[in-house]
Order: C-alpha cells, then sequence, then structure tokens
C-alpha cells in the first residue's frame, strides 16, 4: 500500500519563500564581506588602490569616496530593512567600476560584474522592503 503527503499549497509557498530568504541572505553576506575588503583597502591607502586611482586619473579623493560608498553599502546589505537599498547603492558602484575597467583603465571587468550580478539579485530580491522604506507601493 502506498501513501501519499499532501503537502498544503500554502506550507510549499511558504517553504520556498524561506529557501529564497536564505539564498538571499547568503549572498548578502558574502557580498558584504567583498565590499567590506575592498573598500577597507581604499580607506587604508593599500598602494594598488592608491595606483589604481592614481591611473583612473580623477584624483585621490575618489578613492576615499569609492571606499565609503563600499563599506557603506556592506554595511546596509546586513541591516535587513536597508539591504536593498544597500544593494542598489553597489549596484552603482559596480557599474561605475565596470565603465572604468572597459573605457579608461582597462584589466578585468569580470570581478566587478559579477559584484554587480550579485548586488542587482539582492536589489531585486529585496525590493519590497525597499519600497516600504521609501513609501512607495502596497
Amino acid at each position: 500500500m502506498s501513501q501519499q503527503i499532501a503537502v498544503h499549497p500554502s506550507l510549499a509557498h511558504k517553504t520556498s519563500d524561506t529557501a529564497a530568504n536564505v539564498a538571499l541572505w547568503l549572498v548578502q553576506i558574502l557580498a558584504a564581506g567583498m565590499f567590506f575588503l575592498a573598500g577597507a583597502s581604499k580607506l587604508a591607502g593599500a598602494p594598488a588602490m592608491v595606483a589604481l586611482f592614481g591611473a583612473i586619473g580623477v584624483g585621490q579623493w575618489f578613492r576615499y569616496v569609492t571606499g565609503a560608498l563600499e563599506i557603506t553599502g556592506a554595511v546596509a546589505l546586513l541591516v535587513p530593512a536597508l539591504s536593498g537599498v544597500g544593494a542598489l547603492l553597489l549596484a552603482g558602484v559596480m557599474t561605475g567600476a565596470i565603465a572604468t575597467h572597459l573605457l579608461v583603465i582597462g584589466g578585468n571587468p569580470v570581478p566587478p560584474f559579477v559584484l554587480l550580478v550579485a548586488t542587482a539579485i539582492v536589489a531585486y530580491g529585496r525590493r519590497e522592503r525597499t519600497l516600504r522604506l521609501l513609501g512607495v507601493g502596497h
């Protein structure tokens, strides 16, 4: 005799929501770590970062701004209410990084592209929180 276990549709939906939330948190934590390290190296004046921003040619102030944005975004990724906004901020920074690699300094744009995809996934996954924070939507 075979038995079938019936799963209530709302329970199945809740399980997939939980899995998606866990996956988003994993992406957020990994991205926050990457952005914190990158931002800290910029703010600390790591020689590679000083040389990189020297090659960009805008001035070292831009290194400080970029590092501060990366650390701010990293912290925001870890604050539930701010995670979507942090992801949008960092997606903008990575869009600029990709453009800089392609148009100014050369080099490999794949690392910022991967981080752009990660932050875009978080921004999309946390869009309801962002809209709620902005007072828009439902």
